[in-house]
């Protein structure tokens, strides 16, 4: 099992597009905090890419797939970070369904030359099915997995804005964090287009 832990290659690592996307829910549009204190702005700060928040309070898998086109597809991936299942779980849609939903759109994102990435909102033992669930989806396609955004703001109260959202402090942690996993692709990607022929 050892060769599991190794990095595997992401697809599209060399991906011509000009934005990094942040497609998700009410955690991605910034649900709690003011404009500005959301993740992806936080996230634009620490790279040199165009960062687009495509949150929408309250989003479910099937809605984003049917938004997938319009809000993602069309707007130039270079990295596109999905991130649902909260409100997929709350609804009791069932785990099968929303994995199946994000592998689609892992899909269809690289299929248009994007890379991509999964966030995982699980922390411990909240939602741990979840998190082997995406995970797996990651490691068959070829995306990114970013592991459990939320450990340690959902368990404290100082870092949430309610019961699950973060506040500002929470979601800036919430955007090194996915800097930290996306960072490593997105210079892989940079070297790629030096090498590339005028």
């Amino acid at each position: 099992m050892a060769a599991g832990c190794a990095k595997r290659e992401v697809k599209n690592i060399d991906s011509k597009g000009k934005n990094i996307i942040c497609f998700g829910d009410s955690i991605t549009f910034g649900y709690g905090v003011k404009p500005g204190e959301d993740y992806p702005t936080n996230l634009a700060e620490l790279v040199s890419y165009p960062v687009i928040n495509a949150g929408i309070d309250g989003d479910s898998s099937p809605e984003a797939l049917q938004r997938l086109e319009a809000d993602i597809l069309q707007r130039h991936p270079l990295l596109v970070i999905i991130e649902f299942g909260g409100n997929d779980f709350l609804r009791k849609i069932p785990l099968d369904v929303t994995a199946g939903n994000i592998r689609k759109m892992v899909r269809r994102i690289q299929e248009r030359g994007g890379m991509a990435a999964i966030a995982d909102i699980s922390a411990g033992l909240f939602m741990r099915e979840y998190r082997q669930a995406l995970h797996k989806v990651a490691r068959e396609e070829g995306a990114i997995f970013i592991p459990s955004i939320l450990s340690g703001i959902v368990t404290n109260p100082s870092m949430k804005s309610d019961f699950l959202h973060p506040n500002a402090q929470g979601y800036t942690i919430v955007a090194r964090r996915i800097w930290r996993f996306i960072d490593p692709y997105l210079k892989k990607n940079a070297r790629s287009r030096e090498n590339q022929p005028i």
